[in-house]
This record gives structure tokens, C-alpha cells and sequence, in this order.
């Protein structure tokens, strides 16, 4: 019986898709190749798969597109993985429902290392009361948080931040999410609100000579990266 999880692998370009189709077999998945949205979306309801990999530029369509409608019935992971690196490309894309975006040129470790991480995100969301990382504990029910066994004292819209960020970990969360998520959607556009609560949870969160917590993506947003 083969218990390999099924990667869902969307791209166009035949040398792209025989490489995805090598790093995820050496890393143990089975692959599920489409080389069209539409395709991509036929395979994808027909047997779900664990997780998809999505090219944002495809011949009958746009990846953010097929990012919207596996979004619209299921929670698997989805990485975008495109030639574009600009900041409002990465932006559409996880605004779209995306879980992270890798640009082309790629290392096959960092995929494989990005993908297993969304893996585990979704694995365990429903999972843990508890989020423990690096010597931080979390505790959702009681919100408490605990670095190296001494309470950290956080406002309530921090605990919602750093909650909102360990939940989703490994995930890059752009600005608009977190502003929607931990403010509400009238703070949409107010970057310079979550800047200042950011630094105020990284201050109290992380120390001096320690492990970092929260990645900054620049002009994108920020990820839980322990």
C-alpha cells in the first residue's frame, strides 16, 4: 500500500516539472502533475490531494485564480512557486489563500523544507492547546505565554498577534491578514499599527542572545518561524 502523501504539482514548463517531480520523490512524496489550471483543479476535487504546488502564470490561467477556488472547498496547503518576485505578486498570491511563495530560481531543500512545514501547520492546527517552540510556550486556553518557564506578560492584542502567527507557523502572513485578523477589517491599511506591536512583542518575547521568533518578510509581511 503506498502511504506517501500526494503533492499536487501545477506547471507548464516540462523541465520545472520533471525536476518537482525528482525533489519530491526523494523526499518521499508522490507526485500529481497538471500542466493547466483547469487540469489542476480536475485533479484536485476528483482526489484530493495533501498539497498542491501552484505556478502563478499558467496557459489557461492564473495560479491566484486556482488558489481561489481550492480555497473556496479545502485547507490544504498551497505554495505558490513563480518566476515573478515582486512584492504585489507574493501579495495576491497569499491574499489568495496561498501558505507560502517560493521564487525561481529554487534550492530543493528549502521547498521541501517549506512544504513539510505547511504540512505540520494544518496537521496540527486543530491539535494543540498548547503551541510550545524554542523554549516559548503558548497557551491558548488560558492565554498565557512562557519563555524558558517565566511568564511573559503580553497586552491583549499581542496575545491575539502572537496567537494569530503561531497558528499559522511556518505560514508568511501578509499585513492585510494580520491587520484583518487581530484589528478588523477597518485597519486594513494601517502598517504602521502593526509595526509598532510587532516590535513590542518581539521585545518582550525574544531575548537579547536567543532564538528569533517572527521572520520579517520586507514590504510583504511576517511568519512564525520556530
Amino acid at each position: 500500500m503506498n502511504d506517501r502523501r500526494r503533492i499536487l504539482v501545477c506547471d507548464d514548463e516540462p523541465q520545472i516539472l520533471r525536476a518537482l517531480k525528482v525533489i519530491l520523490r526523494d523526499a518521499g512524496f508522490e507526485t500529481v502533475p497538471a500542466t493547466t489550471a483547469e487540469e489542476a483543479l480536475d485533479l484536485a476535487a476528483v482526489r484530493p490531494p495533501d498539497a498542491a504546488i501552484l505556478d502563478l502564470v499558467l496557459p489557461d490561467g492564473d495560479g491566484v485564480e486556482v488558489c481561489h477556488e481550492i480555497r473556496r472547498w479545502s485547507r490544504m496547503p498551497i505554495i505558490v512557486l513563480s518566476a515573478m518576485g515582486d512584492e504585489d505578486a507574493k501579495v495576491r498570491a497569499l491574499e489568495a489563500g496561498a501558505d507560502d511563495y517560493v521564487t525561481k530560481p529554487f534550492g530543493a531543500r528549502e521547498l521541501v523544507a517549506r512544504l513539510q512545514a505547511a504540512l505540520r501547520r494544518v496537521q496540527g492546527a486543530d491539535e494543540e492547546p498548547t503551541i510550545t517552540a524554542d523554549g516559548l510556550e503558548i497557551d491558548l486556553a488560558a492565554r498565557q505565554v512562557r519563555r524558558d518557564g517565566t511568564d511573559v506578560h503580553l497586552t491583549p492584542i499581542e496575545f491575539r498577534l502572537l496567537e494569530t502567527l503561531a497558528r499559522n507557523r511556518g505560514r508568511l502572513m501578509t499585513h492585510r491578514v494580520l491587520l484583518t485578523e487581530v484589528w478588523g477589517p477597518e485597519y486594513v491599511d494601517d502598517i504602521t499599527i502593526l509595526r509598532g506591536h510587532i516590535a513590542n512583542l518581539r521585545r518582550k518575547i525574544e531575548p537579547v542572545e536567543g532564538p528569533r521568533y517572527v521572520r520579517t518578510d520586507p514590504g510583504v509581511g511576517y511568519r512564525f518561524t520556530a
